[in-house]
């Protein structure tokens, strides 16, 4: 399947299309499964567009998604470097009260076993993010049941990428479904090894902002409608 992350951290000035507000992730996630998306991840912001787990953005947020697609998964991210102390990640995951369907939690950052058992508790699907082959030598020894390994190649080098695009599999094993991404300029070449690899995949101006022809791309929708035609299946999003 094919997952559309539709923020991330960009800012305005990085791309005007960027959707910020709940408004506009809602909208963008219409044209992007509309294109062929099967799931949406985003990163909830808060009223000067910062990403935030403050419930009041992660609830409007996701409210907006569930009201415009209600038949589409949505994921958010609890990335550390937006609450660094883990114990400030758990009460946020605590306090939300429109609950995502599942949620990105970083194997590789302190207390990330924490933050999973308290998104699993609520009932949200956690999604490992692996970075490294050693990520996943930590993510193996959690006790929290995971939805989807995504293996992330965060290397700004293709060819660095790709190695670890073939790395992180090899030590994973048979341990459940995976998606393989990329960020930055190794994005379209490791969306065509997941394509032949038969992995789930991701594309999105979280994780880059060009074409596969080096051009600025328009927005989240096209960005889907390039990787559906590298071969990427929609369909289900598990």
């Amino acid at each position: 399947m094919l997952k559309a992350c539709l923020n991330g951290g960009v800012l305005r000035h990085e791309h005007p299309a960027v959707p910020i507000t709940p408004a506009e992730v809602a909208a963008d996630a219409v044209r992007c499964e509309s294109a062929g998306a099967a799931a949406v991840h985003v990163h909830p912001r808060d009223e000067e567009g910062r990403e935030t787990l403050a419930a009041e953005a992660v609830d409007a947020t996701v409210a907006a998604l569930r009201r415009s697609c209600p038949e589409l998964p949505v994921g958010v991210s609890t990335g550390a470097w937006m609450a660094p102390d883990p114990a400030e990640r758990v009460a946020a995951i605590e306090s939300w009260r429109v609950l995502p369907d599942f949620a990105s939690v970083n194997a590789h950052e302190e207390g990330a076993e924490r933050v999973a058992a308290a998104l699993h508790a609520r009932g949200i699907g956690v999604e490992a993010g692996l970075w490294t082959p050693a990520s996943v030598t930590a993510y193996r020894a959690w006790r929290v049941p995971c939805v989807r390994l995504l293996l992330e190649c965060m290397e700004p080098d293709e060819e660095a990428a790709l190695a670890n695009a073939h790395a992180m599999p090899a030590a994973l094993g048979n341990d459940g479904p995976v998606l393989l991404h990329a960020e930055g300029p190794a994005v379209w070449a490791v969306l065509r090894e997941a394509v032949r690899l038969g992995l789930h995949a991701r594309v999105g101006l979280e994780d880059t902002r060009m074409m596969p022809d080096g051009t600025m791309a328009p927005g989240n929708r096209a960005l889907v409608e390039a990787a559906l035609t590298f071969g990427v299946t929609p369909g289900s999003s598990e």
